[in-house]
């Protein structure tokens, strides 16, 4: 995949994590095939959740946006930044 690929297409959860999430905006992802888990805070839970609803980074962005007092530059940054954490622990795939 290049990299042009890697800036439009979203990638997908894999199977084989769950999602949890607790009363106070945090979470918690498991994957099941390391036993490891990752807390998310409350920008990371909104990805994720994004990320199960097959939403764009377009659309992922706008939500931190309308949520969060954000420029457009900031929340794109926290977007990508947060799926390249989640590919680099590969607990998504490319779509």
């Amino acid at each position: 995949m290049t990299e042009s690929n890697l800036a439009t297409n979203t990638p997908a959860p894999c199977d084989y994590v769950v999602f949890t999430e607790f009363d106070g905006g945090e979470g918690v992802l498991v994957d099941l095939n390391t036993k490891k888990y990752y807390q998310l805070n409350e920008t990371a839970m909104l990805v994720w959740r994004a990320l199960e609803k097959r939403k764009s980074r377009g659309e992922i962005t706008e939500e931190m946006i309308a949520l969060y007092d954000v420029t457009a530059e900031h929340a794109n940054s926290s977007v990508e930044r947060l799926l390249q954490k989640f590919m680099s622990y590969k607990l998504v795939r490319s779509s």
